[in-house]
């Protein structure tokens, strides 16, 4: 028989976990970022944007798919951690010293050290563009950019990476089989880890459960209660569809002995909004995945071949973006409409806390001691 909790004691509860509520909201602030894209007609001037998230929301970082101007000077005394992007028609340029060097300072020093820009991406998912001339040229590309950094001495605060798309895998599935593309593993893949691991710079990349998922795999794609999926060479079972990306990127980044190098989630979302017949596009669906992911990733459990890690990662999209082309579901995955409403509450808006200023770094320790004690009692009087 179901145990009822009593109702008082219940409420009870609730309001301590509320009131413990602070401490998952510094992990999120240390770990989730948010993709600031910028193809639409309606949205919010920049420093509109960057007042609400610094004062309304827990997201202390932010990437943006170019080195906007007017978003930089926005960010300027927020804290907000800023990755900026080189284009990728940029970067055969970019190999010429005297092009990065005026690159640095066009888009970087005038507004160093006011806005925290931390990390510099050149190019954005350049292999699946199958342009010999931008893949022949991203890993000089970044070398010469960091050239440029070294010699302002910014390479002590920015760090330079490059954002795949799992596309770059030749193998997937089962996680354990992950190895890269013949060709570009030797020849572009090795060459810019080599790069990564030379700057304590982060290997990127983008998984979308959400473009892998079919109505047979929603419930894996959406962390939802699932069979698994087994993988017999390392007899570990899979409940999830980001862990088994995520493993399958670990797995090709061992086979080249690559494996210390971190991992950031550059990229993930899914949407709330897409065209008839599509499998678990709907809020609720895109309100549980981005949810869970947060809870996910910044839990330390990590995945089953890298366990106990959180996970820097960036949820797609700040807003839904009108203008972008494709399907409907391109201009659907924000998390907020252009008003600054969200689409869907993934526990990142920040709870107004009365009189805060009061409270002191040692009392606010103690409280929460005496408060976790408390839920303790109340725990074993169920």
């Amino acid at each position: 028989m179901e145990k009822v909790i009593n109702t008082p004691l219940a409420h009870l509860l609730g309001a301590l976990l509320i009131l413990l509520t602070p401490t998952f909201l510094q992990g999120v602030e240390g770990t989730i970022g948010v993709n600031y894209g910028t193809v639409a007609d309606n949205l919010p001037p920049p420093v509109q944007v960057a007042s609400f998230l610094r004062n309304s929301t827990v997201i202390r970082r932010v990437r943006l798919f170019d080195a906007n101007p007017e978003i930089l000077k926005a960010f300027a005394r927020t804290g907000i951690s800023v990755t900026v992007n080189v284009p990728n028609d940029l970067i055969p340029q970019l190999t010429e010293l005297s092009f990065a060097q005026q690159w640095v300072e066009t888009n970087v020093l005038p507004y160093v050290p006011a806005t925290n820009i931390v990390r510099i991406l050149v190019g954005n998912e350049v292999i699946s563009t199958a342009n010999k001339l931008l893949i022949g040229n991203l890993v000089p590309a970044m070398q010469t950019l960091q050239v440029a950094l070294v010699e302002t001495s910014l390479d002590r605060h920015i760090h330079i990476s490059t954002p795949h798309f799992l596309g770059i895998l030749l193998n997937s599935t089962p996680p354990s089989t992950g190895k890269f593309r013949p060709g570009y593993d030797i020849h572009v893949l090795k060459p810019l880890l080599e790069f990564l691991r030379a700057t304590n710079s982060p290997f990127m990349i983008n998984p979308y459960p959400f473009f892998d998922s079919s109505d047979d795999t929603l419930d894996y794609a959406l962390f939802r209660p699932n069979p698994g999926v087994f993988d017999e060479a390392t007899r570990l079972t899979y409940t999830n569809m980001l862990d088994a990306q995520l493993d399958a990127v670990f797995s090709a980044l061992k086979l080249l002995d690559f494996e210390d190098i971190d991992i950031v989630i550059a990229e993930t979302g899914w949407p709330s909004k897409g065209d008839p017949g599509q499998a678990g596009v709907d809020t609720g669906s895109a309100e549980e995945y981005n949810r869970k992911l947060i809870q996910h990733v910044m839990s330390g459990i990590g995945t089953p071949l890298m366990p106990n890690r959180t996970f820097e990662t960036y949820i797609f999209a700040l807003f839904n973006e009108d203008l972008k082309p494709g399907p409907t579901c391109e201009r659907n995955f924000g998390l907020f409409k252009p008003d600054m409403t969200p689409v869907y509450d993934i526990g990142i808006l920040r709870p107004i806390v009365a009189n805060a200023a009061a409270n002191t770094d040692h009392s606010r320790t103690k409280s929460r001691a005496y408060l976790l004690m408390l839920l303790f009692v109340c725990l074993m009087c169920l």
